[in-house]
């Protein structure tokens, strides 16, 4: 059994976008639908979309990355004629209709065959050219530069996955050293701050994953349990380490500009919290402590491909988005919101009958809670239960999610006045008659009780 008590007179902050996504779900017009599958981002209250991999083979080399933007480097890059934003203007005019702020990827997008051959993920030849290059491509989508926009975007990110591989020949997202990234870094977050100032929030390095702190707690100073597997102990986790503490060295001393510092995570809920608390610790103690810390690629379902559209998925993205609130972690974008991807990350959409899925109504559901704005103490004295609650002036809310493989008894101090809707592969946010002071809620089940 479950106990669960709410106090929506104690607000112990805001609700945050832990809802946000990455590659949203754009179709072309010119491919017939007679609806837009973005329609369903506005509808959950999705507040940002990262524009990451929604180049190269995503996008047919097209959309958002520097090289589909500014193809020729030798080229001019004050002159307009020079960039090729016709692909990415759709895509963004279409986030901008629908009420999505982009987050944008200032770089490439992965090449999973760089064993092959590598083309777009070598280090620029000319970071002070590649930095006047992103200028003004944020000129054009927020001051109107080139016939273009002002959208006023917040997030630049730049380039992603530096850390991918221990070593250049392994590395899909980057073929130079830990330091020439570094490097890139600091002249162009230099640059755009200088150009731009307050006005966006400049941040990187969309790191791989921190996993290592598993093979050895004590040395990152982690009070958890040590796993000797492989995947946290050998080379390639180890140089991920080394490359975030050399990444802040180097930022430290060079006093590079640094708004917000992103991070990736594809493990279980349990695992992603203690990546959260660890990444608290290290910014912290290098003096970053007020940074936004953004996890903008995670998803803890992805290798059960079956069931990336199941009740297990939808409950334990929703048991995240709650362990993460309540964390500093300022926002989670999820990979991905595709429109029916046949990989393995997309979870938005049934693969068959192409509609929306569970794992989009538990996002549907906390977009609920973000639009009533306050968050609301919440407590809960079971493993594997998360909620979360919210309030604004004429609403209250709370979200909970049974994330174990047991159904659980749950009680609460709530009344009767509380609508039910259930949330699992049977029920999409149904509605249900429920007593929400004890109820049953079922294993990998989450419900929203909602009070006008």
């Amino acid at each position: 059994m479950a106990n669960i008590n709410v106090d929506f007179e104690r607000i112990t902050g805001k609700i945050k976008p832990m809802h946000a996504v990455g590659q949203p779900p754009f179709i072309h017009k010119s491919e017939a639908l007679d609806f837009s599958p973005m329609q369903i981002l506005t509808d959950a209250n999705i507040p940002y979309s990262r524009l990451h991999d929604v180049g190269g083979p995503y996008g047919s080399y097209r959309y958002v990355d520097i090289p589909n933007i500014f193809r020729d480097f030798d080229a001019d890059e004050t002159d307009p004629e020079a960039y090729d934003f016709a692909f990415t203007d759709e895509l963004l005019k279409a986030l901008h209709e629908y009420g999505v702020e982009p987050y944008f990827r200032l770089g490439v997008t992965i090449e999973n065959q760089r064993y092959i051959k590598a083309y777009r993920i070598h280090p620029p030849k000319d970071y002070k050219k590649w930095a006047r290059i992103c200028e003004h491509i944020i000129r054009h989508y927020n001051e109107g530069w080139a016939n273009g926009f002002h959208y006023g975007i917040t997030y630049w990110e730049i380039w992603n996955e530096p850390d991918n591989r221990h070593t250049p020949e392994r590395n899909k997202m980057w073929t130079g050293s830990a330091e020439q990234y570094y490097e890139l870094y600091d002249v162009a977050a230099r640059h755009l701050k200088q150009c731009f100032g307050d006005s966006i929030k400049v941040g990187g390095y969309a790191a791989t994953g921190f996993y290592g702190i598993f093979a050895d707690p004590e040395k990152y100073g982690m009070d958890i349990e040590k796993r000797d597997d492989i995947r946290y102990s050998g080379p390639k986790e180890q140089y991920r380490m080394q490359f975030l503490y050399g990444f802040l060295d180097y930022i430290k001393e060079h006093n590079s500009p640094m708004d917000f510092f992103s991070w990736h995570s594809y493990s279980t809920v349990d695992v992603v919290t203690v990546l959260a608390d660890f990444i608290d610790k290290v910014l912290t103690e290098y003096g970053y402590g007020d940074v936004e810390t953004h996890l903008n690629e995670w998803n803890n379902s992805h290798n059960r491909i079956l069931n990336r559209t199941s009740s297990f998925a939808s409950a334990n993205v929703t048991a995240t988005m709650c362990a993460l609130q309540n964390k500093k972690t300022s926002m989670l974008m999820y990979y991905d919101a595709r429109y029916v991807a046949l990989g393995a990350y997309a979870g938005f959409y049934d693969v068959n009958t192409y509609e929306p899925c569970c794992v989009y109504y538990a996002f549907k559901a906390f977009g609920v809670l973000y639009a009533m704005g306050n968050q609301a103490k919440a407590e809960c004295d079971a493993e594997g239960i998360y909620v979360v609650a919210a309030t604004d002036q004429n609403e209250k809310g709370v979200l909970l999610t049974n994330a174990t493989d047991c159904d659980q008894t749950i009680k609460t101090n709530l009344t009767e006045n509380f609508e039910a809707f259930l949330i699992d592969e049977n029920h999409l946010m149904t509605k249900a008659k429920i007593n929400p002071a004890t109820f049953v809620l079922k294993a990998n089940q989450i419900i929203l009780l909602r009070q006008k």
